[in-house]
């Protein structure tokens, strides 16, 4: 097939379509390797097609060029762009040019980059003239790499977002206000707003899910791309990022568009705002798919306008980085550390602690950085998991004794002071049923391992089983936290019932 549709392009027949069906031939299987012998030989005949009259034949025959990724195109694919006159193909050689070695023309392509930043935009040429900034600038960096800033930032003023659990923002808040007494402090529907002096008492806090920046100037935009780059450059961005980074400009960004928009549009505002703050900023910010140093996070509001945040990735988020490894029915890390501070008062220093089904080990962990604990036992019945906590463990330089064993056959010389754990929930295999008999089992079985004083948290997507079960077994709901009304989750903190 690929040899017949070669020919057709050598005898001149429907030239255009039959060079997009060589290319979409060669992804198959061997394809591309059997498209190269094919055209081996007669090289020169898929070149002179870059002088085609047909734009749109010079544009495949150039991305045809870049699929066989054959250094001897790159001149002739050079020469075509330069000499090209249809903006809409120029892109095109330049995505051909990427498979191959182009370093020692990097010259050549900032100038161009140049060139184009002081290009008159006009409603005609502005989508091509963003796809070829886009794709040199993209060429660019792959070659060049980027110059990361390391963030100095941390005894500056700042105003942040903190993002919460939506129903426990007051204890984020509460945190704050005792490792920080001077933060000025506001709650709001996703979690808590400040100023704050420094972000010396930033990984201490276990509860917040997210930390980002206020720019100030900037509370809001329009959802309009031209207005929204002019507003974002012209506010205190640059100043931001100045003092709290060492080194010069450029900055490295991406953009995440939160709204009510379909992929499509969504897709094409951010690009022609990211082109936008690119241009307006003199390449001061430089928008990459990869390697970026912060986030302009822009939210939709009731007004139809967007909120603006700074998420900043030179900042990094050490608070976990102990968790190594994960399996599909991990816990979130924050949530662990919320299920523990909810919790907390209800434990005690130096408790035996066991965790009946410990995943990779997260809870047991975060319980004892909340309140040192004597000695924990967690127990899985996958052996991954197991090994897995044992790394997550080693890592947070803890001591936890872990056993590959089922919770339901384990024995232990002496009873446990609390029981910790993220209940199995209905995943993959799991139907509805078996998680209600593992429910039932375990309240009739749990009191074999656990103190008459005892305390049980568990973390649960199964509420109604709990609640049902636990009094029928002689415990008590001491409290009751919902997680999450959308997923159904809960923390429950049970006590043995006193007769």
């Amino acid at each position: 097939m690929i040899k017949e549709t070669w020919n057709q392009i050598t005898e001149g027949q429907d030239v255009r379509q039959n060079l997009s069906k060589l290319r979409q031939d060669m992804k198959e299987g061997r394809g591309r390797e059997a498209a190269i012998t094919c055209i081996s030989g007669e090289e020169e005949r898929l070149i002179l097609l870059l002088q085609d009259g047909d734009a749109k034949i010079r544009k495949n025959a150039a991305l045809l060029m870049g699929d066989l990724g054959s250094q001897e195109y790159l001149v002739p694919i050079l020469h075509a762009y330069r000499i090209e006159e249809q903006l809409f193909v120029k892109s095109s050689y330049l995505n051909a040019v990427k498979n191959f070695d182009y370093g020692q023309y990097l010259a050549f392509f900032k100038e161009r980059l140049d060139e184009l930043a002081e290009m008159k935009l006009t409603p005609e040429n502005e989508k091509h003239i963003t796809e070829e900034i886009r794709e040199l600038s993209s060429m660019i960096i792959s070659r060049e790499g980027v110059l990361l800033h390391p963030f100095c930032g941390h005894d500056e003023t700042f105003d942040i977002v903190l993002l919460t659990n939506r129903n426990f923002q007051e204890i984020t808040r509460e945190e704050l206000r005792r490792l920080e007494p001077h933060a000025k402090t506001k709650v709001f529907g996703a979690g808590v707003m400040a100023r704050v002096p420094n972000l010396n008492w930033l990984a201490e806090i276990r509860t917040y899910q997210e930390l980002l920046f206020s720019i100030k100037g900037l509370p809001t935009c329009p959802m309009d791309a031209e207005k929204a780059a002019e507003m974002i450059v012209k506010s205190d961005l640059l100043k931001l990022l100045a003092r709290s980074h060492e080194g010069n400009p450029p900055y490295y960004f991406r953009v995440e568009l939160k709204c009510r928009m379909d992929h499509s549009k969504k897709s094409a505002f951010t690009r022609r705002l990211s082109s936008k703050i690119e241009k307006l900023s003199g390449r001061k910010l430089i928008n990459t798919t990869s390697n970026y140093e912060f986030e302009l996070r822009l939210i939709e509001n009731k007004e139809g306008n967007c909120n603006v945040l700074l998420k900043l990735f030179t900042l990094k988020d050490e608070r976990f980085s102990y968790r190594k490894e994960v399996i599909p029915t991990s816990l979130k890390a924050v949530n662990a550390a919320l299920t523990v501070k909810l919790a907390e008062r209800y434990m005690k220093e130096g408790a035996q602690v066991l965790d009946p089904f410990c995943g990779v080990g997260t809870m047991l962990i975060e319980r004892h950085k909340a309140v040192k604990s004597n000695t924990m036992y967690g127990l899985d019945i996958l052996d991954e998991a197991v090994e897995k906590a044992r790394k997550n463990t080693e890592a947070a330089g803890q001591i936890i004794h872990y056993i590959n064993r089922d919770f339901f056959d384990f024995k232990h010389e002496y009873l446990f002071d609390e029981i910790i754990t993220n209940m199995p929930f209905k995943i993959g295999r799991k139907t509805e049923e078996e998680i209600g008999n593992l429910y039932a089992e375990f309240f009739s079985s749990v009191k074999r391992v656990l103190k008459d004083d005892g305390v049980m948290i568990l973390y649960s997507h199964n509420a109604g089983e709990v609640r049902q079960m636990a009094p029928a077994n002689g415990f008590v709901l001491a409290e009751t936290f919902e997680i999450s009304l959308k997923e159904g989750t809960y923390v429950f903190v049970l006590k043995r019932k006193i007769n």
